[in-house]
């Protein structure tokens, strides 16, 4: 039975310790649209994305007044654009479609302008990438993303010597709305398909036509909770970590049910990411510091999350049955102040932050480079992420934005969630004979399975 101190403690949750749903996401299929006639092809994904989407702002905003819990984005991701367009040729107008569709519904962003080439690229696949920088230029709301590698095909890297390219290409075509395309484009390694999550969802083919996906968030909550018990062991944290997330997660699970129902699709996953804002006391790097490092960077830093990743993780199972996505802790630069402050001081190095990504969700997320690094440096550190996470059987990511025209300790600000992040310095000697090569680096010996 729920007892009145659990209410008080939920509503002092959201008012005082940022606690919100993220996103509610409604994945569509777009397979039944894909046709060989271009004009006919966003016809039909115009339509589908409206008509199905249509009422997912208005349903968000209902649960949020009748339960008074925050849902901040409402958001829509499809099928990777490159199976739906390859029949056409030209992907560029379906991007144009997408922003449309995401417009005429009301939503932030919609994620799905996507290719997997962890194997090798189709001719859909190499049309879509690298008409990506010109997609995210001449649209609004539209994310892209590209699964480079996985445990089970090993790394294209071809695939990552062109991502490297594209995503300085991506941040020059919008060097003047601060490299913001950059900002909407990620690269995956073991992308999961049921991921709410923006700039990397998408729907995956093996998902059902239509679903609800939710994402949670709670790091400023997580943060009090610790801060309550300053001589507790790491054991005793690990477990007061568990029983927050676990509030958090029935959370979730409450408001994703409501829409399901409410909408008449199926519900999918919570996925309980603790994504952070720019907002103070909404940090991860802060929850670190909670537990006992002085500042995020420090010695300890990837033990420390290590123990908080698996705790969330550990805490949401135990909520749902519908635990899915990503599920864990993000540390994207811009999007937490912790993480902006650690960076300005040099606590903490792109080195660090990829020490950090072995033991958390995603990876290098949200951080800026100088705008006068080379595309063979870019495609490498998306090698070296996704050889983090095809070796570990897990998802890894690379988001960086090279900030044109600026260097070392300036910043970029986008506001909002997105934040603002410093210029960090990078590894100036040149990967680019390795990357070159080309090839495939062939999957790991785990990868044998069945």
């Amino acid at each position: 039975m729920i007892e009145t101190k659990d209410i008080l403690e939920t509503i002092r949750m959201i008012q005082d310790e940022n606690l919100d749903i993220r996103t509610i996401t409604m994945g569509i299929s777009l397979l039944d649209c894909i046709d060989p006639d271009t004009e006919q092809a966003c016809r039909k994904v115009y339509d589908k994305i409206t008509r199905c989407a249509q009422r997912l702002v208005q349903t968000g905003e209902d649960i949020e007044t009748e339960y008074g819990i925050p849902i901040i984005n409402k958001r829509i991701s499809v099928t990777p654009m490159a199976m739906v367009s390859a029949a056409c040729g030209d992907p560029l107008p379906f991007a144009r479609t997408m922003d449309r569709a995401a417009e005429a519904c009301g939503v932030n962003l919609i994620g799905g302008y996507s290719a997997l080439v962890q194997k090798g690229f189709s001719a859909g696949d190499e049309a879509l990438i690298r008409s990506i920088p010109e997609a995210l230029a001449q649209t609004e709301r539209v994310c892209s993303s590209v699964n480079v590698g996985s445990t089970k095909a090993g790394i294209n890297l071809d695939a990552c010597r062109l991502m490297g390219a594209i995503v300085k290409e991506a941040a020059e075509r919008t060097a003047d709305q601060s490299c913001f395309g950059a900002a909407k484009l990620v690269i995956f390694c073991n992308a999961p398909e049921d991921n709410p999550f923006m700039a990397g969802a998408f729907h995956g083919v093996g998902e059902p036509d239509c679903i609800i996906n939710v994402g949670v968030s709670g790091p400023g909550v997580v943060r009090a909770a610790v801060s309550k018990y300053p001589d507790a062991s790491i054991d005793q944290i690990a477990d007061i970590i568990k029983k927050t997330a676990f509030k958090i997660t029935r959370m979730g699970q409450l408001v994703g049910t409501a829409a399901s129902q409410r909408l008449g699709v199926p519900f999918g996953i919570v996925d309980l990411s603790l994504a952070p804002t720019p907002a103070v006391g909404d940090s991860v790097a802060h929850i670190l510091e909670e537990i006992g490092l002085a500042q995020c960077g420090a010695c300890g830093t990837t033990a420390a999350l290590a123990l908080l990743n698996d705790a969330v993780k550990k805490g949401g199972v135990m909520a749902s049955s519908r635990i899915g996505g990503l599920s864990g802790a993000f540390i994207p630069v811009s999007e937490d102040a912790g993480m902006i402050d650690a960076a300005r001081a040099g606590s903490i190095t792109i080195e660090k932050l990829e020490a950090m990504t072995a033991v958390c969700s995603v990876g290098l997320d949200m951080i800026c480079i100088p705008g006068d690094v080379t595309p063979e440096t870019i495609a490498a550190i998306i090698a070296d992420e996704a050889a983090i996470g095809m070796v570990n059987s897990k998802t890894t990511a690379v988001r960086v934005i090279p900030a044109i025209g600026k260097q070392v300790g300036e910043m970029l600000d986008w506001g909002g969630l997105f934040g603002s992040a410093p210029v960090m310095p990078v590894n100036r000697n040149s990967p680019a004979a390795f990357i070159r090569r080309g090839g495939q680096i062939p999957a790991p010996l785990q990868s044998l399975k069945n």
